[in-house]
């Protein structure tokens, strides 16, 4: 990761559209970002092993193929406990994800912030920003 980068974010979304849109965000705001087209491919490149993924954050859709981010947080958190994810979804089931967000399991479960599509500039800076500065994260890799 380069030294002045402010943080590492995996963006988990199976449309490239909305990736490409989070990564340009993201990376002009300084940020390194890694992408994964649903969640089977995000808990692979985190999974603890040979070269597994350290991040800051995890921006995560809740309605993609092969595993969706419902079933894919948990699995998330396995190899990093303590990594906070924002949901970002366009899906119904953001609605139902939300309700039980304070302080019910998907809360328990890392999720920090949910956001909507289509995407905004501005509130999704400040989620990834605050988040980040709440967990203490880019204080573990300070050098």
């Amino acid at each position: 990761m380069d030294a002045m980068s402010k943080g590492r974010v995996l963006v988990v979304d199976d449309e490239a559209n909305v990736r490409v849109a989070v990564r340009l965000i993201l990376s002009k705001a300084g940020y390194d970002v890694i992408e994964a087209e649903d969640g089977l491919a995000a808990v692979a490149a985190l999974k603890p092993g040979n070269n597994p993924v350290s991040v800051d954050v995890i921006i995560c859709d809740l309605d993609m193929p092969k595993m969706d981010g419902i079933e894919a947080i948990p699995n998330f958190l396995f190899g990093l406990p303590s990594c906070p994810i924002i949901i970002l979804s366009g899906s119904e089931k953001l609605e139902s994800a939300a309700r039980l967000f304070q302080p019910g399991i998907m809360f328990k479960q890392g999720v920090k912030e949910f956001l909507s599509k289509p995407i905004d500039q501005v509130k999704l800076l400040r989620a990834v920003e605050k988040v980040i500065n709440e967990s203490g994260r880019r204080d573990q890799f300070a050098t």
